[in-house]
């Protein structure tokens, strides 16, 4: 793609105003990357010559370049210049035959994780050398069990801006995962004398069994059309719950049912214990703010680098009510379990801005995932639709009655890891859903998607 074609592929407005030009750039290139005018190895001008031409601040371009690069879409090598990577394009996938033998290696579109390879090791491993530098000597020794202070700053400051979740840093508390953060919560609400957890009727198995192993009963919630009913029976102590992106069904807890359980919370004294795994990937619309911002002083809210980056990291964070740091601190133990390694160059990596971009980047990436899926199933399988919003790192397919087991099959001929909706459904809840498939389209790397979404486009029809 010459300059000349560059300057016409996106608004000559945004040039004379300044605003929004290194975006538009780097869509006008990962348009032309996608729809094949730029071939994969193709060399790119070099952002001084680019920036010449265009009439434009060099910042601009290489700010715009560097974007790319981050989401895997352009390569750039000292002394081989700024390349188009070996990406997948939308286009190819849906012009593929179904009719193509299967036989091909296995994918995983179990969710749970997001694209390893998409880890921005070379951003990390600056920001844990910069980190290392300014770190004071007794950081590493035996710090404060909430975690270092540099992490719970910098994550203060993000989530007020991205999830709208208000907390000093002194009421973080940084964890082992998710998991970690539920049982020490867990060892909270049975020193309190809490019984009862209530529960949404489809969600991670593991998680009941952490609140059954410190002896609290969990109770599913009723679930209808609209979702997750969220306010519990009477004797309910605490409530579980994903309410910007229900795992795994995928809806978003409406309005009038986030205001109706923080009026059970305030009215009660229970606590919400609110699970944001993917808040940060929302798709087409602004994010829904978390339900911490409504009711700080009664809901707990848990956050994780487990989707956005990796989950070997083994960082998480709680934003607690004031009143329930001391408890929960206590429970934990009084020695920081987090490698402090991580927690100094997530830190870093957050206050720079570096883990802003990585998001942005990777935000990009999925919506692509999501919308090569969408048209391939409009195309070859038109009796499969989504359902919930188009947000995160998976989807469900909502299948026709008493076919899911049948379509499981078939995935597994067809090389594919995947799971039921059933697989997530709480055992002792009595509200179900129809058949569906629940699709990790964040787990495969750029270069297997196309053929896992093949496979699968193969398996539903």
């Amino acid at each position: 793609m010459s300059p000349a074609q560059l300057r016409q592929a996106f608004d000559s407005d945004a040039i004379r105003a300044g605003r929004g030009v290194r975006r538009a750039l780097g869509a006008a290139v990962r348009g032309a990357v996608r729809a094949g005018r730029l071939a994969p190895g193709t060399r790119l001008p070099s952002s001084r010559r680019l920036a010449a031409d265009l009439g434009l601040a060099r910042n601009t371009v290489a700010d715009a370049y560097a974007d790319l690069v981050a989401e895997g879409c352009l390569t750039a090598r000292r002394g081989s210049g700024t390349r188009v990577a070996d990406t997948m394009t939308i286009l190819p996938i849906l012009a593929r035959s179904i009719a193509e033998p299967s036989g091909a290696p296995g994918y995983d579109l179990i969710p749970g994780h997001p694209d390893l390879t998409a880890f921005p090791r070379a951003a990390w491993l600056k920001a844990t050398r910069r980190a290392l530098a300014a770190a004071p000597d007794d950081a590493l020794g035996y710090g404060d069990p909430r975690g270092r202070p540099e992490l719970r700053a910098a994550l203060a400051d993000h989530l007020a801006r991205a999830r709208g979740v208000y907390v000093s840093p002194e009421h973080i508390l940084i964890c082992a995962g998710v998991s970690d953060g539920l049982r020490i919560l867990s060892r909270v609400l049975a020193g309190r004398g809490a019984r009862n957890v209530a529960v949404e009727a489809y969600g991670p198995r593991s998680y009941s069994a952490l609140l059954a192993g410190a002896g609290l009963k969990t109770i599913p919630l009723p679930l209808d059309t609209h979702g997750t009913d969220p306010v519990p029976p009477d004797g309910t102590d605490a409530v579980l719950l994903t309410p910007a992106h229900q795992f795994p069904v995928g809806t978003a807890l409406r309005r009038d049912r986030r205001t109706a359980l923080v009026d059970w919370a305030r009215q009660t004294g229970g606590l919400v214990l609110e699970d944001d795994y993917d808040g940060e990937f929302r798709f087409g619309r602004q994010s829904v703010g978390a339900l911490q911002g409504l009711a700080p002083d009664c809901v707990v809210y848990l956050g994780t680098a487990s989707n956005t980056l990796a989950p070997g990291l083994r960082l998480a964070w709680m934003a607690l009510p004031p009143t329930l740091v001391e408890e929960t601190v206590a429970a934990k133990g009084h020695v920081d379990s987090c490698e402090v390694v991580s927690q100094l160059t997530m830190a870093e990596f957050v206050a720079s801005g570096a883990y802003g971009r990585h998001i942005r980047a990777a935000r990009r990436r999925y919506r692509d995932r999501r919308d090569a899926l969408v048209a391939a199933l409009a195309q070859y399988a038109p009796q499969v639709h989504l359902i919930g919003t188009a947000a995160g790192l998976h989807a469900v397919l909502a299948l026709p009655p008493g076919t899911e087991q049948q379509v499981l099959r078939s995935a597994t001929r067809e090389g594919l890891k995947v799971a039921g909706l059933s697989r997530y459904r709480n055992e002792s809840s009595p509200y179900a859903m129809a058949d569906a498939l629940v699709v990790g389209y964040g787990v495969p790397s750029d270069a297997a998607w196309p053929q896992a979404l093949s496979a699968l486009v193969q398996a539903l029809s």
